[in-house]
């Protein structure tokens, strides 16, 4: 019955009010796992959740000669691999020319806020400790990463209290409904796991590709409103193979969630106005005049809807710039 009340309690505290938290506990937490995640040597088997699938993972990290090595193994269907050497990070697909980046954050489905900034985070988000729960047959702490100013999604998290490292991690919208859910099945911090993951070291992987800068200097539109927070990135152009349509597109992110705004001639094929989430992700497009609006990426509904209809126009687009 306690074991029960616990859970229930975990629960029911996404509505609990944050007067009552204990905020400075919960980030030197965040700091304690943002720490363990990257120096420890271990590995992590866990399951991603979505509304209708369930992806089985394996996620092995260590510290060789004070370079991070972290490897990411699709445990179901097609051999998929993601490879962590250092500041490189290579990606190995079936029916795709394995390439390699120079980045030192794997886009792969990993455990959220593994190497997340709590620092930069802490300014946009509140840290909330719950209180402690069971999770991979050990307790946890267990703690909520929300918006300060509730235009996108919040974290609750499940940290080992020993090894510190995340077992855990629910999304969750502002009503409460659990979008997507990391749960480890079992892990293990083993000193052994520097041993199999320094063979990496010697594994020929593909050349670090020299990634283009972006293609737009500055560009006849602009986005006037964004959540606190949000740091645009590079401009980019481009010409769509299938409609032969001009596209112009900026990223925006946070450190934790991010969202791309797409601007191009509206045509035919045009989406009048559509509205979809599915899962975390959310599409956002309409028309405004001779041009198509698109907000896509990990915020909200109606978070997408006001960036998309802040969206303002110096020029009209044409294709010959």
């Amino acid at each position: 019955m306690k074991k029960f009340l616990i859970s229930a309690l975990t629960l029911f505290s996404l509505n609990t009010p944050l007067a009552f938290a204990e905020d400075n506990s919960a980030e030197a937490l965040l700091y304690q796992m943002n720490e363990a995640s990257q120096h420890l040597n271990y590995e992590l088997s866990y399951i991603l959740i979505k509304k209708n699938s369930i992806e089985p993972l394996l996620y092995r990290h260590a510290v060789s000669e004070d370079k991070q090595l972290a490897h990411l193994i699709y445990l179901s269907g097609p051999v998929r691999e993601v490879i962590r050497r250092g500041d490189e990070v290579s990606y190995l697909e079936p029916g795709v020319e394995p390439f390699t980046i120079e980045s030192g954050n794997m886009v792969a489905p990993t455990i959220p806020l593994l190497n997340s900034d709590v620092s930069q985070l802490k300014n946009f988000y509140d840290f909330v400790q719950v209180g402690r729960a069971r999770e991979a047959g050990v307790a946890c702490q267990v703690l909520r990463v929300v918006p300060k100013d509730g235009q996108r999604y919040s974290y609750v998290l499940w940290v080992d209290e020993g090894s510190k490292l995340p077992l855990r991690a629910d999304l969750v919208d502002r009503d409460g409904e659990v979008l997507e859910q990391y749960r480890t099945i079992s892990y293990n911090v083993n000193e052994k796991i520097e041993q199999v993951l320094s063979g990496l070291n010697q594994v020929k992987l593909p050349e670090v590709l020299s990634l283009p800068k972006g293609q737009v200097d500055n560009a006849h539109w602009t986005v006037a409103w964004v959540p606190n927070g949000f740091e645009p990135k590079e401009l980019n152009r481009y010409r769509m193979n299938d409609t032969e349509r001009m596209v112009e597109s900026q990223m925006y992110s946070d450190g934790l969630f991010s969202f791309s705004v797409y601007i191009s001639q509206s045509d035919n094929l045009s989406l009048k106005g559509q509205l979809v989430r599915q899962g975390r992700r959310t599409l956002h497009s309409f028309v405004r005049g001779e041009h198509e609006i698109s907000v896509i990426g990990d915020v909200p509904p109606a978070t997408a809807k006001r960036i998309a209809q802040s969206v303002k126009f110096a020029n009209p687009v044409s294709d010959s710039q």
